[in-house]
């Protein structure tokens, strides 16, 4: 158990992973509670000025030049977060829906959103007592920020909608707050719209998906070189002064994780003086650093982005310090739609060339004499055809979820919000892209490890041992065909999860 303490200047990424997908609890610094307060007093002395104010003394979107008496303001807030909870679809995951609520509440204590304390602290308390609303995944367009899935957050601080039981069933939400001891809150003026006026969704997305790109994208080089090694490829197109040459910092960091990864190898050695050997491997193993190098430089960028959100006020309008209240457009989502999209596309493409590998590995043609399909038995067993089948079709799906989002927009609320973001859409088909790419470098995994089985006598590297030990129970030695879907289940979580990384990486130092 940690805390994770909302300050002044915000909070990291790791503070969200640790809120979103662990048992952190949430604490505010008390700075930013008299930031928030603070704050709260300029809008209280908007309201008893009656000066006009977008969101304050007015409706929103297109019925932004509507009047509202002083007597309906808080009646307006309640009826906005009602309205706008109108998501539909599947729930979005419990990680998910943790990072946004948290993100949210980061965003009010920076004292520029003009609520009191205690609407930040319901967020907090939500979190703490692992209430987690259901939040529909359709409903964002990434315009004025998540609008409807920040709605249906704000909705179960009001004790009204649902929230996301232990079972991924639905329940009443004003039930779930008298469990766990909460009271629902009252909203005064501009407090509504600042619960839902921001991109903490597709941020919160966008971070979960940073870490898990990041350990994805280091496992590409371990399956490439697993593969690469099991084909008898050559080590010489990993040299670093190779990639000196071409300085990508990415493209140096995956070739120097390859060359490492194919030493003390006895299938290696195999070959290495071999006159008959190819002189040039096919780009699917020797292009492998500048395929994934690539993909690590995008991902760098989309850090960039994310880091810098994080540190960011995205409220509509805001409250700045000399009493001044603004409207801006920073909910837009533009920044991380694009990040998004380009992080797609990536590693999309990651796991296009690992499929390529797979297939290589598999044809008897092309494979330096490993038996067809990797069966030792090819004929009356199939080997592993059937799962680079699968490899391929999630290929072909990756590539139509790596077509960009955020170049789309629909207008929406009376052509008052004319050019919108797909920023939510982006992020979300990003995590399922990802979750993609962990299956094809399973399967990548699966097909190299058996690749090596069948190099036996001859000792595989560090990084071959530990992968061969890792799957070794679950797929056994190379024989008789056996039902393969729980073995590439089983892969896929050899290759999510940390265990494998770190014994290789006990052998041959950390991975970049």
């Amino acid at each position: 158990m940690s805390t994770v303490m909302i300050q002044p200047t915000g909070i990291s990424p790791a503070d969200v992973l640790a809120v979103a997908r662990g048992t952190a609890k949430v604490v505010l610094d008390p700075a930013t509670v008299d930031a928030m307060a603070t704050s709260r007093t300029i809008v209280d002395g908007i309201e008893a000025a009656g000066r006009p104010v977008y969101g304050v003394s007015t409706g929103f979107g297109a019925l932004a030049n509507t009047f509202v008496a002083p007597e309906r303001r808080a009646e307006l807030q309640h009826a906005l977060i009602r309205s706008h909870a109108a998501g539909v679809g599947a729930p979005m995951p419990r990680e998910v829906v943790r990072a946004m609520m948290l993100l949210r509440a980061r965003s009010l204590a920076l004292g520029r959103s003009g609520v009191r304390p205690l609407v930040a602290e319901a967020l907090v308390d939500l979190l703490n007592h692992e209430v987690t609303p259901w939040v529909p995944e359709h409903g964002s367009l990434g315009a004025s920020g998540d609008l409807a899935p920040l709605a249906h957050c704000a909705l179960v601080l009001l004790g009204e909608g649902w929230v996301l039981g232990p079972a991924g069933e639905r329940l009443d939400a004003a039930e779930a707050l008298r469990r766990v001891g909460l009271a629902p809150i009252e909203l005064a003026a501009k407090e509504g719209l600042a619960l839902i006026n921001g991109t903490d969704g597709m941020l919160g997305m966008l971070l979960l998906a940073i870490h898990d790109a990041r350990h994805l994208f280091a496992m590409a080089d371990v399956t490439a070189a697993l593969a690469i090694e099991a084909m008898l490829g050559s080590e010489r197109p990993f040299l670093p002064e190779l990639h000196a040459i071409r300085p990508h910092p990415g493209q140096a960091a995956s070739a120097a994780n390859i060359h490492r990864l194919l030493q003390d190898s006895r299938v290696m050695d195999s070959h290495r003086d071999d006159l008959a050997h190819a002189v040039q491997d096919a780009y699917s193993m020797r292009c492998a650093p500048q395929v994934a190098g690539a993909a690590r430089d995008t991902l760098d960028f989309v850090e960039t982005v994310a880091g810098r959100e994080l540190m960011s006020v995205v409220d509509n309008p805001v409250v700045l310090p000399d009493g001044r209240v603004e409207s801006t457009g920073n909910f837009h989502g533009a920044p991380l739609g694009f990040a998004a999209d380009y992080l797609a596309i990536a590693a999309a493409e990651v796991g296009a060339i690992a499929e390529r590998r797979v297939d290589r590995l598999l044809d008897v043609t092309r494979n330096r004499e490993l038996p067809a399909f990797l069966s030792p038995d090819a004929g009356v067993n199939s080997g592993l055809m059937i799962a680079q089948y699968t490899a391929a079709g999630i290929v072909a799906e990756n590539r139509r979820l790596a077509a960009p989002a955020s170049v789309d927009s629909l207008p929406t609320s009376g052509m008052q919000e004319d050019h919108v973001s797909m920023g939510w859409a982006a992020a979300k088909k990003l995590r399922t892209v990802l979750d993609n790419l962990t299956s094809l470098l399973a399967v990548e995994l699966l097909a190299a490890v058996r690749g090596l089985q069948l190099r036996a006598p001859l000792e595989p590297s560090p990084a071959g041992r530990a992968a061969v030990a890792a799957l070794g129970g679950i797929a056994g030695e190379p024989g008789p065909d056996v039902f393969l879907a729980p073995v590439m289940e089983a892969a896929r979580e050899v290759l999510a999860g940390p265990e494998l990384r770190a014994a290789i990486e006990r052998e041959i130092g950390p991975l970049s």
